[in-house]
């Protein structure tokens, strides 16, 4: 579902919210519009801007959330893929030492509220090495 308005968006720099992904046949985002922003209806909170790693769909899928398998109208994520993570995932992650790496400037700053800016910069997509 795309929203037709939108006040704009933070990133946790401070800037406007930058795309995450708009691929033709992944559009990510809890809205579906390829930003990670959330809404009164995101009980998720999907607004972590993360690169898939490997590590990370494993994670994931052991907690109970399949990113990698196809099914329906989802392709189905393999790593290098960019995709909006929910804040406390991604969190998790972190706690378990397999947290992806993170694109500030497509993280909306509402994830400060569940991740400290301190430690996403740890994980600044165009600077992490695993």
């Amino acid at each position: 579902m795309v929203r037709k308005t939108r006040k704009i968006a933070k990133n946790v720099l401070g800037g406007r919210l930058q795309p995450c992904s708009q691929s033709s046949n992944k559009v990510t985002g809890f809205y579906r519009d390829g930003h990670c922003v959330t809404g009164p209806t995101d009980t998720g909170t999907h607004v972590v801007c993360a690169i898939m790693t490997a590590d990370f769909l494993r994670f994931t899928m052991s907690e109970g959330n399949d990113l990698s398998t196809s099914r329906f109208d989802f392709p189905g994520l393999v790593p290098g893929d960019r995709w909006c993570l929910c804040a406390l995932r991604w969190l998790a992650a972190y706690n378990a030492g397999v947290a992806p790496p993170v694109i500030l400037q497509s993280t909306s700053a509402a994830v400060k509220r569940f991740v400290p800016l301190s430690v996403l910069r740890k994980f600044d997509a165009q600077k992490y090495r695993a």
